[in-house]
Formats: C-alpha cells, sequence, structure tokens
C-alpha cells in the first residue's frame, strides 16, 4: 500500500474473527493496531455487498435481504393494480430476483430455517405478480412462472461457475481449487469427466467450500450436462434439469 501512495484508515477498518463457537471464546482480548489506533473484533462486517458474521452463518446477511426484499414488495404492490404482469414482473426481478441471486453461492449449505426465510421472499413475489392468495399452494405458481426455488438457483450458480472454472473462464484462482477424479485402477469412471471431492473436517465450514461443494454439484449432474460444448448449451441443459428436479 505504501507503493501505491496508500493508507489504511483506521477508523474504517474493521477485524473479523471466524470460526466455530467453542473456537471464539478462546480468543481473548486480541486487538489489531494500526497506526497507533486499537481495533477490536466486530461480530460483523460488510464485504462487497454481504454480510460475514463470525460463524459464517450469514445469518445477519439474510435477515438485511429479507428486510429490503420485503420493503421493495409493499411499495411495489402499493402501485400493482396499475401495472400489467410484465410490468410488475420487470420490477420484481431488479428490485427482489436480482437480490436473491447476488452472490448466493455463499449461501450454500446454510439452515434450512434461512432457506426457509428466503424461499419465502421469492413466494411472496410470486404471490404478488400473479395475484395468488396466501391459502393457495405457491409451487404450481412457481412453475407456471418457470422460477427455480432459491435452493436450486445457488446451485445453478456454482455448478455454472465449476463449467467456467473448467474451462478456463474464470480466474486463475477458482480453476486451481477443482481437480479431475482419478482412480487408482481403469474404470468407466474416468471418462465421465467426474471431479475429486476433498474431505472436510467440518461440515459447518468445509462442506461449504468452492472446493468440496462444486464437485459435489458436479458429481450428481447427468454426463449429457458435463459434457457441454458451450457455457449457452450448458446453462440450457442445466435449467432445464434443475427444473425438472424442483417440480417433478
Amino acid at each position: 500500500m505504501q507503493q501505491n501512495s496508500l493508507k489504511l484508515n483506521s477508523d474504517k477498518t474493521q477485524l473479523l474473527l471466524i470460526g466455530s463457537k467453542s473456537t471464539l471464546t478462546k480468543t481473548n482480548n486480541l486487538t489489531l493496531n494500526i497506526d497507533g489506533i486499537s481495533v477490536s473484533p466486530s461480530h460483523q462486517a460488510r464485504n462487497l455487498g454481504v454480510i460475514f458474521d463470525s460463524t459464517l452463518s450469514l445469518e445477519p446477511h439474510i435477515r438485511q435481504l429479507v428486510k429490503i426484499s420485503f420493503f421493495h414488495l409493499r411499495n411495489i404492490a402499493k402501485i400493482r393494480p396499475s401495472l400489467t404482469p410484465p410490468t410488475a414482473e420487470k420490477l420484481i426481478h431488479p428490485f427482489v430476483s436480482s437480490r436473491l441471486d447476488y452472490c448466493n453461492s455463499l449461501l450454500y449449505g446454510i439452515s434450512n430455517t434461512s432457506m426457509n426465510k428466503l424461499q419465502l421472499v421469492q413466494n411472496a413475489a410470486a404471490r404478488l405478480l400473479t395475484h395468488t392468495k396466501s391459502w393457495h399452494h405457491i409451487t404450481p405458481v412457481l412453475k407456471d412462472l418457470h422460477w427455480l426455488p432459491v435452493s436450486h438457483r445457488i446451485s445453478y450458480k456454482i455448478l455454472t461457475l465449476t463449467y467456467k472454472a473448467l474451462h478456463q473462464l474464470v480466474p486463475p484462482y477458482l480453476s486451481e481449487l477443482l481437480s479431475p477424479y482419478q482412480p487408482h485402477r481403469s474404470l468407466r469412471s474416468t471418462s465421465a469427466r467426474l471431479l475429486f471431492t476433498p474431505t472436510s473436517k467440518l461440515r459447518s465450514f468445509g462442506d461449504r467450500a468452492f472446493s468440496r461443494a462444486a464437485p459435489k454439484l458436479w458429481n450428481s449432474l447427468p454426463i449429457l450436462i458435463r459434457d457441454s460444448d458451450s457455457i449457452t448449451t450448458f446453462q440450457s441443459r442445466l435449467k432445464t434439469h434443475l427444473f425438472s428436479s424442483a417440480y417433478p
């Protein structure tokens, strides 16, 4: 930073310790000294619009996301009687759907409770768009709208990144996290374009890492999708596959 004539702003610097609850209790009075000012650990910190917490539960981020999404849905509901369905959908996508999709690959492996909160946002958006009552089942409505559930949208994002990483369409630091599966002896799976799935010690952290989540999702895909010759073909086949899985 000195070479580029930059200086850390101690007033805007945050220190975040990430670990399990038992590990965090063992850190006593840890501080960081920047330009003579002591910086103590924070419970959460914002990075590129995502609120990270010490245990990576992302619950503060989800609460904020749900709060903002329902705020915009209430505003759209006020003018919904004056809007045609296509116009209303054009408002819902940038104000709500785009927020659910932004950095959603970080949400892989979150608790079912947190996932249900995000799904309620999408359900509310679908009800507002189609004038569906709260006591009506929402799954047929989402299917008619061709909207993938939130959990499947997360898988879609991770798998798209995986395809790009395997074809050098992303920065090298992502591609380096993936390696092909190489069995000790010749098997039919050798030519199936499978990925090696590393082991992890902590389910709450390791299983959610891209290096483990990506191979797990990739290996579960039909070989026809893995063998796609372009990103456009891959995304089309992938969405069809996930749609069939979400609405059998």
